[in-house]
């Protein structure tokens, strides 16, 4: 069989869906790799070394994918390598299938075989194909970081002859994977964190990183989360109270991170234009959730905006700006998707149709859109 690794195509992406080491492990499996020429440039990865640990190197998209049996991207194709793709090929991407109705059409169409990776299901066996996992890991890290960059002042608390440069104070809301990592980073920067999540069973993991948790009391026998382990949107009394909570909290800090993201719908406004207008000067927002519409109504898409002295960073892609880390570990969770797939006697794709993993993230089959979520008429 063959699987290809195209270049990617769209702004701002910089990743690349294979690793030499995972190029290696696929062609163990039976697979012969293809990669189009210059896949891996932005992500540190050459050609030859491609070459070496297996993989064929195609000069275009078209004889990369032509022929493939299985097809390996990180984002979405768009119309023309779409057309590129032989009916019945199976595809392994980030899809973004609830905003990509007409890639999802398009797909079907064309007699793809879809899976959307980021609607991996959270459950134990498939925590190792967990592509949003791996990727907010390393966004959470890098929001830090791009903040102590534009941070005018230092992080940690300093003692000196001169005098004491006081610790910067930094806020994360949202304590799923990105913001546990934006915790853990700014701590070890040295800066006073806390965090706020509207899942109380975030606590826990808050303060074991040496954050201190800020949550209003949640609504009776509400956990906050949805039966997959995400947070859910909250009622509109809930959001009051964590409204004034937050804006009483935002006023003191020099740094607010946010890292909410509701599956299939647009982003939450978390701090509003009123709480920014009431940090200091020289405060930093960094708004994770800026390509799903953003947490704050101020931020924009790949810019910085100044309001009052405080800077909106509203950075694209931010995995991506960590592109050689970024595609291992995403090459990491495709190999681990694909692996329980190859038969090992006849090295084909046997594909158990109703297993949860299949189930929660196909998207096209046989000519149709057939995830429940996706389907004509579903909610």
């Amino acid at each position: 069989m063959k699987l290809a690794i195209p270049k990617e195509r769209r702004d701002n992406e910089t990743r690349v869906a294979a690793s030499p080491e995972s190029v290696k492990k696929l062609t163990a499996l039976g697979f012969d790799v293809i990669v189009e020429a210059g896949a891996g440039l932005s992500s540190s990865v050459s050609d030859a070394e491609f070459q070496a640990a297996g993989a064929t190197i195609a000069a275009d998209a078209a004889a990369t994918m032509g022929d493939a049996d299985v097809i390996f991207k990180v984002r979405g194709p768009d119309a023309d390598e779409i057309s590129k793709m032989k009916r019945g090929v199976v595809l392994a991407a980030m899809l973004n299938p609830h905003q990509s109705k007409e890639t999802n059409d398009a797909l079907a169409s064309a007699g793809v075989t879809s899976f959307a990776m980021e609607l991996m299901p959270r459950i134990t066996r498939a925590q190792s194909m967990d592509v949003l996992s791996s990727q907010s890991n390393l966004a959470g890290y890098k929001a830090v970081i791009d903040a102590a960059e534009l941070f005018t002042r230092a992080f940690p608390m300093m003692m000196t002859a001169a005098g004491t440069v006081a610790p910067a104070r930094v806020f994360v809301m949202g304590a799923g994977v990105a913001g546990l990592q934006a915790i853990a980073t700014a701590k070890r920067l040295g800066a006073i964190v806390s965090a706020t999540d509207v899942r109380a069973a975030a606590a826990e993991q808050v303060e074991s990183l040496g954050g201190k948790f800020v949550m209003v009391e949640p609504d009776e026998g509400d956990t906050g989360e949805t039966a997959g382990g995400y947070a859910k949107e909250m009622s509109e009394d809930y959001k009051k109270r964590q409204a004034a909570l937050v804006a009483e909290t935002i006023a003191k800090q020099d740094i607010v991170i946010t890292t909410a993201l509701i599956p299939g719908r647009p982003a939450p406004v978390l701090v509003t234009e009123e709480m920014v207008r009431s940090m200091k000067p020289g405060s930093i927002v960094v708004d994770l959730a800026v390509e799903a519409g953003g947490n704050c109504p101020l931020s924009q898409p790949g810019e910085i905006v100044d309001v009052d002295g405080v800077k909106i960073m509203g950075h694209r892609n931010v995995p991506g700006r960590l592109a050689d880390d970024a595609s291992s570990l995403y090459a990491k969770n495709l190999l681990n998707f694909i692996t329980p797939l190859v038969d090992k006697e006849t090295g084909a794709l046997t594909i158990d149709w109703e297993d949860e993993i299949i189930t929660g993230t196909l998207i096209s089959k046989d000519g149709q859109v057939v995830h429940p979520a996706l389907k004509e008429g579903a909610a």
